[in-house]
């Protein structure tokens, strides 16, 4: 069971297998690592989310996250395993739907580079991460959590529906790359 460890800010939650906490700077070499194992590891099996290494995730994507302290790392083994960025900035195209809850972004939280380390794949931790992510916008008050995934990326559809995300429609987040042109959206009302 998860539960608050108050010797130390930065963890959010714990159990004997896991430590979630906010990612540091300490994080940044081990991340931008992540990012690149799972970009080789997409391009050299079915890259389902259409990250590319060296364009997205990148350090920078860490650096940013840590910076503006919404960057979250999934820790087993004193590794990281995956890591999540939660802040309150939709992609433009998100007014282009219906959601479920209308309100301000200050209430509601958005999942950003929801990444798992090919290590540890398929044991569950994308769902601890998700799970995390649900607690921590309960936490902290929020009205709902948003994220897109790539219409593509059937692995990470089935996980969001699993544990309770409602789909909200499908747009173009104009990034102009011709294999990424939809992306769902999906809501969690808390």
């Amino acid at each position: 069971m998860n539960r608050i460890k108050k010797s130390n800010k930065n963890v959010i939650g714990f159990d004997n297998n896991y430590l979630i906490e906010k990612g540091t700077i300490n994080d940044i070499d081990e991340l931008e690592s992540l990012y690149d194992n799972l970009n080789d590891y997409l391009e050299s099996n079915i890259n389902y989310p259409g990250w590319a290494k060296g364009i997205y995730p990148i350090r920078e994507t860490a650096v940013k996250g840590i910076e503006n302290d919404n960057l979250f790392v999934l820790k087993m083994n004193n590794e990281i395993a995956g890591s999540i960025i939660l802040n309150h900035e939709p992609e433009t195209a998100y007014s282009k739907v219906v959601w479920g809850i209308e309100s301000d972004y200050k209430d509601i939280i958005v999942i950003h580079t929801f990444a798992i380390h090919p290590k540890y794949m398929k044991n569950g931790m994308g769902k601890v991460l998700i799970d995390f992510a649900n607690r921590y916008s309960l936490e902290q008050k929020m009205k709902t959590i948003r994220l897109d995934v790539s219409m593509h990326n059937i692995p990470a559809i089935s996980l969001y529906e699993k544990c309770g995300y409602k789909y909200a429609g499908t747009v173009d987040l104009g990034l102009n790359i011709p294999e990424l042109v939809w992306f769902k959206l999906y809501e969690m009302v808390l």
